[in-house]
């Protein structure tokens, strides 16, 4: 039987399908997404829930000449396979295959990268001031989910748009969720809003019956638009929306073709902003996601036939699950603990906590600027509050890190997670920036566990300091060694030595700990003996250890999972030639000058050289520059000499 999504290789060829043919396409996009993701881990729930919505868009508008951005992204898979990505569809999210989310270098129908939340409605303003600016005809569409539509930034641009009235579509797709359950007052606000009667049918009504009134049916419209305005406040389902300047409509099925096609070309050439409020399932089509969306909002490998998820390796622990365990361990006992997440409760592995101290336990929302200001308030009145966030969602509080915490010396601690190379989400999820954009705030510590039992230790040392704590920590299973139940207490400031050697150095920092250890056995089997050191802080170094391995080996290599500008590399670089001590003897190993593409963590490190093999492949030919380094500066002192 031959199947409309065969036929279909761009938006041209959607436009030739027939209306009552859309329910049978939709029904085979969502076997293709779920077939693909169930072998490929991708994101499953969201892009089920907007497989109709998406059709009805490219059915409806030209996004060759119009334009569409996302919120986030994540749910732009139906958009792809509509839009010429078909057949690299499987490769999803793999190395050198198509991105997880819009990617303006992959596709002219992704006029934006997203991969972060709130962003949308600002980008699509900007597009429609230009369209005045240069002339442009064109209609611009944002389409921003109900967790990022409370986003400060949200909110900001609703405001600004609201004030300038430019043509602007605004799609609030409403699923009553994000990643987990949306959290919120604005949350409350727009449940309140699903269950209110449509006031624009209500509106229509209206203006039918001035219509056919014979002879007295405009001399009495302003009278009963008075009426209805008195009902629209109190009412009208998002009015909150009507009172920042924008025309709104819905909501609305987004599920159901016939309403969609029909208001969106009703809608698309309103002067002004509009918002359109569309309620959407997710994970729709697919009965394990539809009832566990949370869960297959970034699954593992599945069964399509029932929906079992494919069980990890049971002796393999996370950081994330060995973060959370311990922090709801050490809250038993301290009463000052407080957790804090911005929408990430799952992800972050504070969902717990969230559990079995409800009390003491805030998921702000998709608004981590707001996440480090309440901590700021709780570490004022002497609590001890753990922000739980992803490496490049801090990016979006760093004021509120400089100005509400470092300068203010309040103590709060980050658990700082996804740090390093993420993995198959790419650079906008890749956590290579935070040593850099956090070790120059005066007051803050920064510090990487090598394994489990050093993050326990980690935690517990932070909450009994009154300064802020930065622990960063990898998308990954610890190391097996690492499982111990016995932590080593922590020292600030103080460096581990792991391994003993004379012929060099590696200085690693967070998880390069294992791999160098790893690269140690390699060159070993060469006749090389190295030293490792565990760096454990990034600030504040271990002066006296660092200065002392630089004065008594010839070669020091620093090893990171991040950027080597600004990096820990950077930071014992900084030490060495303040101290006048021989700066020739370092060499950085991490992550080059440019945003790093998705694939596998480890399939991205070895590109990069920062796997055991790579990195033993540096120190070889670092020890060979160095000895002629050496000869060089012997033969030059003996020239002097004579």
């Amino acid at each position: 039987m031959n199947k409309l999504l065969d036929c279909i290789e761009c938006p041209e060829d959607l436009k030739k399908v027939k209306p009552e043919d859309l329910p049978k396409l939709a029904m085979e996009i969502r076997e293709f997404i779920v077939d693909v993701v169930s072998k490929n881990p991708g994101h499953l729930s969201s892009n089920l829930g907007v497989v109709e919505l998406t059709i009805a868009l490219h059915y409806c508008f030209d996004f060759k000449r119009d334009k569409l951005i996302w919120d986030v992204g994540h749910q732009a898979y139906v958009h792809k396979i509509l839009t010429g990505r078909k057949l690299k569809f499987p490769t999803l999210r793999q190395y050198k295959g198509i991105s997880g989310f819009p990617d303006k270098y992959e596709s002219s129908y992704d006029p934006f990268t997203c991969g972060h939340s709130g962003n949308a409605i600002s980008a699509a303003l900007g597009m429609s001031c230009a369209n005045e600016i240069l002339g442009y005809k064109r209609s611009i569409v944002a389409i921003v989910g109900d967790g990022a539509i409370g986003a400060g930034m949200s909110l900001e641009a609703l405001n600004h748009a609201g004030d300038l009235k430019k043509n602007l579509l605004v799609i609030l797709n409403d699923n009553e969720m994000s990643i987990s359950s949306t959290v919120g007052a604005f949350s409350k606000y727009l449940n309140k809003v699903r269950t209110t009667p449509l006031y624009t049918d209500l509106k229509k009504d209206f203006h039918n019956l001035l219509n056919i009134l014979p002879v007295f049916g405009k001399p009495v419209g302003k009278t009963l638009e008075h009426i209805l305005e008195s009902i629209r406040r109190g009412t009208t389902p998002g009015q909150i929306f009507v009172d920042l300047g924008f025309n709104y409509f819905g909501p609305i099925d987004g599920h159901d073709f016939g309403i969609l096609i029909e208001t969106l070309h009703s809608i698309k050439h309103l002067d002004g902003p509009v918002l359109l409020h569309v309620i959407t399932e997710k994970g729709r089509g697919f009965e394990p996601a539809c009832q566990n969306p949370t869960q297959y909002h970034s699954a593992g490998k599945f069964e399509v036939c029932d929906g079992k998820i494919t069980v990890k390796d049971q002796k393999k622990i996370s950081y994330t699950n060995i973060m959370g365990d311990t922090l709801v361990e050490l809250a038993r006992t301290d009463h000052k603990i407080v957790g804090i997440t911005a929408a990430m409760p799952d992800g972050t592995g504070i969902v717990s906590f969230g559990k079995k101290f409800p009390d003491r336990f805030y998921d702000v929302g998709i608004c981590e600027q707001h996440a480090v200001g309440l901590a700021n308030g709780l570490s004022v009145d002497g609590l001890k509050p753990v922000v739980a966030i992803y490496s490049t969602f801090l990016q979006r509080a760093y004021d509120q890190v400089f100005h509400d915490i470092c300068l203010q010396r309040n103590a709060v601690v980050f658990a700082m997670d996804r740090a390093g190379i993420v993995g198959n989400d790419g650079p906008t999820h890749n956590g290579v920036f935070d040593i850099a954009y956090l070790r120059h705030l005066p007051g803050i510590i920064l510090m990487a566990p090598k394994d489990g039992n050093e993050l326990k230790s980690m935690l517990k040392a932070a909450l009994g300091m009154r300064k802020p704590v930065v622990i960063r920590y990898p998308k990954e299973d610890i190391p097996e060694e690492g499982l111990s139940p016995y932590c080593t207490p922590v020292e600030i400031g103080k460096a581990e030595v792991v391994r003993e050697g004379n012929d060099g150095v590696l200085l690693a920092y967070g998880a390069m700990v294992c791999r160098c250890l790893q690269a140690a056995e390699k060159l070993k089997k060469k006749g090389i003996e190295v030293t490792v050191v565990n760096a454990r802080f990034a600030k504040p170094l271990d002066k006296e250890l660092v200065l002392d391995l630089v004065r008594s080996h010839k070669l020091v290599v620093t090893v990171e999972d991040h950027v080597l500008m600004g990096g820990f590399g950077s930071a014992v670089l900084e030490l060495v030639t303040d101290e006048r001590e021989d700066a020739n003897k370092i060499v950085r190993m991490g992550i080059p000058d440019r945003f790093v593409e998705h694939g596998s963590r480890n399939q991205i490190l070895e590109i990069l050289g920062l796997d055991e093999n790579g990195i033993a492949s540096t120190f070889i030919k670092s020890l060979e520059l160095a000895d002629i380094h050496n000869q060089f500066s012997m033969a030059r002192k003996r020239s002097l000499a004579i």
